[in-house]
C-alpha cells in the first residue's frame, strides 16, 4: 500500500503586496517571492544579499577568534623554514579542508605535511600516537588542525609541552573546556562574536587561507562548496556564497582528479547544481574514509598527474561501489532482526562494516519509522551508530547513562557509541525506558514542511527558473516542497535493475508532466489505482536528447481513506508480506485471494474491521458466475435425459453426461444436487435413479438452487465489479 513517511505541515506564511512587488521586480513568480519569504527573507536588502550571494558580502577572517595570533604565527613558521603538519579528518569536509590548507601554504612557499586519520586505526580528532610520530620522527613544530580539534585535548597538551604549537580550526561543537592550544579559530568561540557561526571546517580553512593570502582565494571555492555541502551545514549566509560561487568553478574545475571523478560519475553538466555533490562527489570521497585510508584523496584533490589521478579516482569509485553493496547486505541482514514488538531497535552483529553502520541505521529509520542502532560486534564490545526520529532524542535518551558505555557522542538526532556486549540489552531497555517515561508517541512521524500546493497546470519551465534563483538548495534553504493533488495518471512504469523504481505520468487538462520515485517501482499498481491520491514533490529539469522537459521528483505519497487495489488480472502478484484475508482477518492491509462458498461468514468477518488497504485478487475455484445458476431449459433437457436411464452411474458418466448436454461440470454437480433435494432423484452408492413418481415441485423450491442463485450473484461482484463496489457490498453498503 502507499503510505505516508511524514507527517505532513504545509505552510500558510503569505507576504504582503510590497513584498511580491519587490521580489517581481527582481524576476521572481508569485511562487518563488512567497518561498523566499518563508525563508525569513523580508526585507530588500536581505532579498538582494540572498539573491546575489556576491563574494565582497564575505565576512573580514579577523573577526574569527585568534585569527590575529594564527597568521603571524604560520607566517613565522613559513619564514623559518619550519615543518607544518595539517591535521585533518577523513570525510569529504576534512579532505578538502586540508586540501584548501594544504595549497594555501604551499602558495606562500611552505614546505607542508598533510595527514588524515585513519577512522579505525586513529579514530576522530588529535591522536596523541600521531602527533608523537610526526613531532619525534617527522620534526613538526606547526601543527594546523582543519575540521576537528576542540576536543582533542591530550594529544594538544602533549605538542605544546613539546613546544610544538597547535593552531585549531574546527566548526564542531564546543566542549565545556577547550585544549590549551596556542590559538583556536572557530565561528561560535565565546571570544568572539562572528557574524556568522555555521561555517563548514573547510568554510573555516577558507576564512584561514583568505587572512594568509590576504584575498579572497576564489580557486579554493570549488572544494569548499564540495566540503559545505558534503557536511551538510546551513547554506544560508556565508555559506550560501561559497556553495553558489563554488559551483560555477566546479563545473569547470582544472583539478585533474576531479575530472576524473566527475567522469566516472557520469556527471550531467547540462543539469550541474549542489546535487552533484551531494549525491555523486560527496558520497564517494566519503566513502574513501568510510572503508579505508583517506589520505589518497588529499593527492586527488590537489594533484597534477593525470595518471595518478586517474587511477585514485578508479580507487575512489570503486570503493564507494564497494560501500553501496555493503550498505545493502547490511541492510538487508539488520532489517530481518527488526523486534516489532520493541519502540526503539537495537540492532548488533559481528562481521559489520562499521564504515557503513550510519547510513544502514538512517536507511532502516526511514523504513520503519523508528529509532535505530546498527552495531558491529568485535572481541567483546559493539560499535556503531544510531539515527533517531524527530519524537525521540537519542543523545538525551543515552547520555544521563554513559556507564553502560565505551564512548559515547552526537546530537538528538543522530549518535556514535562504544560499549560492552554484554551491556546490549541494557542500551535496548534505556531507550524503551526513557520513551515510556517521557511518554513520547513513537507512531508520530517525522515532520514534512510542505511549502506550497501546486496545481499541475501551472507547471512551467519558467517557474522553475523562478526557482532555481533561490539555489543552491541545502539545510536551511531546501529544496521547495509542494503538494499536488487532483490529477489523473495516464502511464506507469518501472525502471532500473530489478524495476526498482517507479516513472509516472500525471495529467490535468491539457497539461502531463513526468514524475519519478526512486524505489517505488514495486507500487506501480497501488499508484495507478489509488484514490484521493496526494503527492508531495519537488521540481526538477530532464535534459534527454537536446530536449528540455520539466519533472517531477516524489518526495512522499498519502493516501485518504482504504486503499482499495485490484489485482484480479493474472499478471497481477499478491504483494510480498501482506497477510491473506483467510489467515488474519484482523490484518488492516489484507489480500482477499480465494474467495469461499460461505457468503455470510466471510461478509460478516470482512465487515467488522477498518482496513488501511484491501487487495482484490478474488481468486473464484468454482467459477458459477460463468456457468450461472441453471434455467429451465438446462434442467429439462437434465431430466428429459436420465429419465431414459433406469439407473445413471454418476461417479463414471459425470463428465460424459456434461459433454453430451453441454452444461459445465461444476454446474451439473449442482443441478443433480437440486433434484435430490426436491426428491426428482435418489443417489446411493453413486447410482441415480429417476423417481418417477415424485411430486411436481418448482426448482426454485430448492434451498440449494437458492443459494446458488445467491453464491452466482457475489461471484459476479467478486469478479466483475469494480473494487469500490466491492468494498461497499462486503462493509454491507451495497446492495
Amino acid at each position: 500500500m502507499i503510505k505516508a513517511n511524514y507527517q505532513w505541515e504545509i505552510k500558510q506564511e503569505e507576504p504582503d503586496t510590497g513584498f511580491f512587488k519587490l521580489a517581481k521586480a527582481q524576476g521572481l513568480s508569485k511562487q518563488s517571492a512567497q518561498l523566499l519569504f518563508q525563508r525569513g527573507i523580508r526585507s530588500e536588502e536581505e532579498m538582494l544579499a540572498f539573491l546575489n550571494a556576491d563574494l565582497s558580502a564575505l565576512h573580514d577572517p579577523y573577526l574569527l577568534h585568534d585569527m590575529e595570533k594564527a597568521v603571524p604565527r604560520i607566517r613565522q613558521a613559513i619564514e623559518n623554514a619550519e615543518n607544518i603538519l595539517i591535521y585533518g579528518d577523513y570525510d569529504a569536509d576534512g579532505m578538502t579542508s586540508a586540501s584548501i590548507m594544504k595549497e594555501t601554504l604551499e602558495m606562500m612557499g611552505a614546505e607542508v605535511r598533510v595527514y588524515l586519520p585513519n577512522r579505525f586505526t586513529d579514530g576522530y580528532g588529535p591522536n596523541l600516537s600521531v602527533y608523537k610520530y610526526f613531532i619525534e620522527q617527522e620534526a613538526i613544530t606547526l601543527i594546523i588542525t582543519v575540521d576537528n580539534g576542540v576536543s582533542g585535548h591530550e594529544a594538544i597538551a602533549f605538542a605544546q609541552a613539546k613546544g610544538v604549537d597547535v593552531i585549531v580550526t574546527d566548526h564542531h561543537g564546543l566542549p565545556d573546556t577547550l585544549p590549551e592550544a596556542f590559538a583556536i579559530i572557530h565561528p561560535e568561540h565565546p571570544g568572539a562574536d562572528y557574524p556568522f557561526k555555521k561555517l563548514a571546517g573547510c568554510g573555516v580553512a577558507f576564512k584561514l587561507a583568505t587572512a594568509l593570502l590576504e584575498s579572497v582565494p576564489t580557486e579554493f571555492l570549488d572544494l569548499v562548496a564540495i566540503g559545505t555541502v558534503a557536511d551538510m551545514v546551513s547554506l544560508r549566509d556565508e555559506n550560501r556564497i561559497f556553495v553558489k560561487n563554488g559551483l560555477q568553478i566546479l563545473r569547470s574545475s582544472e583539478r585533474v582528479g576531479l575530472q576524473e571523478l566527475m567522469a566516472l560519475s557520469k556527471v550531467d553538466f547540462d543539469q550541474f547544481d549542489e546535487d552533484v555533490i551531494g549525491f555523486k562527489i560527496a558520497p564517494q570521497l566519503n566513502a574513501l574514509g568510510r572503508l579505508d585510508d583517506p589520505n589518497p584523496a588529499i593527492e586527488l584533490l590537489t594533484g597534477f598527474d593525470d595518471e595518478e589521478a586517474q587511477e585514485i579516482a578508479q580507487m575512489i569509485y570503486q570503493k564507494n561501489e564497494e560501500r553501496k553493496e555493503l550498505v545493502e547486505s547490511i541492510f538487508q541482514e539488520a532489517l530481518q532482526m527488526v523486534d516489532s514488538e520493541k519502540p526503539v531497535q537495537v540492532l548488533a552483529k559481528a562481521g559489520w562494516h562499521p564504515g557503513v553502520l550510519g547510513i544502514v541505521a538512517g536507511r532502516i529509520m526511514e523504513k520503519i519509522s523508528q529509532t535505530v542502532v546498527v552495531l558491529n560486534i568485535d572481541n567483546g564490545f559493539a560499535k556503531g551508530s544510531a539515527r533517531s526520529i524527530d519524537a525521540v532524542d537519542i543523545f538525551q535518551a543515552i547520555n544521563p547513562h554513559r556507564e553502560i558505555m565505551t564512548a559515547f557522542g552526537g546530537h538528538a538526532g543522530a549518535a556514535g557509541m562504544t560499549l560492552p556486549v554484554d551491556n546490549l540489552e541494557a542500551l535496548s531497555q534505556v531507550l524503551c525506558d526513557y520513551i515510556t517515561e517521557q511518554n513520547i508517541d513513537i507512531t508520530q512521524k517525522n515532520h514534512l514542511s510542505i511549502d506550497q500546493d501546486l496545481d499541475l497546470q501551472d507547471l512551467s519551465l519558467d517557474l522553475i527558473k523562478s526557482v532555481q534563483k533561490l539555489a543552491p538548495f541545502g539545510m536551511y534553504n531546501r529544496k521547495p516542497i509542494y503538494r499536488v493533488t487532483d490529477f489523473q495518471i495516464s502511464q506507469a512504469r518501472t525502471l532500473g535493475a530489478n524495476n526498482v523504481h517507479l516513472k509516472l505520468r500525471l495529467k490535468k487538462g491539457n497539461l502531463e508532466t513526468d514524475l519519478l520515485a526512486f524505489n517505488q517501482g514495486h507500487l506501480a499498481l497501488e499508484f495507478q489505482q489509488a484514490k484521493g491520491l496526494e503527492l508531495a514533490v519537488s521540481l526538477s529539469v530532464n535534459v534527454w536528447n537536446g530536449n528540455t522537459s520539466l519533472q517531477l521528483m516524489l518526495v512522499d505519497a498519502r493516501v485518504d481513506g482504504v486503499q482499495l487495489i485490484d489485482i484480479r488480472s493474472k499478471t497481477a502478484k499478491i504483494p510480498d508480506q501482506i497477510s491473506l484475508f483467510s489467515e488474519d482477518p484482523n490484518n488492516q492491509i489484507v489480500v482477499l485471494d480465494k474467495i469461499p462458498e460461505e457468503i455470510q461468514a466471510f461478509k460478516e468477518a470482512f465487515s467488522k474491521n477498518d482496513y488501511q488497504a484491501v487487495y482484490f485478487k478474488n481468486s473464484i475455484e468454482k467459477p458459477y458466475y460463468l456457468t450461472g445458476y441453471g434455467n429451465k431449459d438446462q434442467f429439462a433437457r437434465l431430466y428429459k435425459t436420465i429419465y431414459q436411464f433406469p439407473e445413471f452411474d454418476i461417479r463414471f458418466k459425470l463428465q460424459e453426461l456434461s459433454t453430451y448436454l453441454k452444461i459445465e461440470k461444476i454446474l451439473l454437480v449442482k443441478m443433480i444436487q437440486i433434484f435430490e433435494e426436491l426428491g426428482f432423484v435418489s443417489i446411493e452408492n453413486g447410482l441415480m435413479t429417476v423417481n418417477k413418481e415424485a411430486e411436481k415441485r418448482a426448482i426454485s423450491d430448492s434451498m440449494i438452487y437458492q443459494d446458488l442463485k445467491e453464491l452466482v450473484k457475489f461471484q459476479e461482484i467478486m469478479a466483475l465489479a469494480k473494487p469500490e463496489e466491492i468494498y461497499a457490498y462486503l462493509k454491507g453498503q451495497g446492495n
